[in-house]
């Protein structure tokens, strides 16, 4: 008896190999919609073989080190270097030896959606640490050394002792042995791990400063130079959390005091 389409789609998205007699029973449907649904099928298994592939490409570090038998690669990266107002976030993350999170990737190229997924299973899964320095440690000791400082703090935060780091563009003053990667964030899947609790931690404090200060967008710029933010910087000056060390909130605050 011919399935009707409808089930055809459902079950055909359990099947896991190609050899599936059932696959190759609906290669041979002449309607359209079998079709349809044999050619998602097949689009979806490249996608997944394509992510599984970066995944191990983007391990290649941590299973380097793992087969060194250095077992607690702590992967760190900061977000909040450039904006003019909120903390900067930096989170340390060690990852499972047997994790598979195919489809990470540095926050920025993922969608907020996908970011919130990765989050949640990370918690869940790994050890984190997180460190979070304020605008106003930003203006007194730079925000160089505030990101230094919150990579530091994440480290602390962790569960247990790091044996090897891996960081995105930065070296830190401790005793563990560290390897500094430029766009570790794309090459390194602890990182990128650390880059989304980051992302998504300074995402969600800059929401909830939204409610308290909603004159400059936050909620949208993340303390960003957009229009809007700055529109809201002209019309009623900063706010607790700018940094008044940067242009051109610290030129604002010039005219202020004049």
């Amino acid at each position: 008896m011919t399935k009707p389409i409808s089930e055809i789609k459902k079950i055909i998205k359990e099947i896991v190999s190609e050899d599936d007699p059932r696959l190759q029973e609906w290669l041979q449907d002449p309607r359209k919609g079998v079709q349809q649904a044999v050619q998602q099928w097949y689009k979806a298994q490249e996608k997944m073989k394509k992510e599984q592939m970066q995944f191990k490409e983007m391990l290649t570090y941590e299973t380097g080190l793992w087969t060194q038998g250095i077992e607690r690669i702590a992967g760190i990266d900061e977000v909040g270097r450039g904006p003019l107002a909120g903390p900067v976030v930096a989170a340390a993350v060690v990852l499972p030896s047997d994790v598979y999170l195919p489809g990470i990737n540095d926050s920025k190229k993922l969608s907020a959606s996908k970011r919130e997924r990765f989050y949640d299973i990370l918690m869940e899964t790994a050890d984190v640490g997180i460190g979070i320095i304020p605008s106003s440690d930003i203006d007194r000791i730079n925000i160089y050394e505030a990101t230094k400082l919150a990579m530091i703090q994440a480290l602390g935060k962790l569960n247990g002792h790091p044996e090897y780091l891996l960081i995105d563009a930065m070296e830190l003053n401790v005793l563990i042995r560290q390897t500094s990667l430029i766009k570790g964030d794309a090459k390194s899947a602890s990182i990128a791990a650390a880059s989304i609790i980051a992302k998504v931690t300074r995402d969600r404090l800059m929401k909830k400063y939204s409610l308290t200060y909603p004159h400059f967008g936050f909620d949208k710029n993340m303390g960003y130079g957009t229009k809007e933010h700055l529109a809201g910087l002209r019309e009623f000056g900063p706010c607790p959390i700018h940094r008044t060390s940067f242009s051109p909130v610290k030129e604002m605050m010039g005219l202020l005091k004049n």
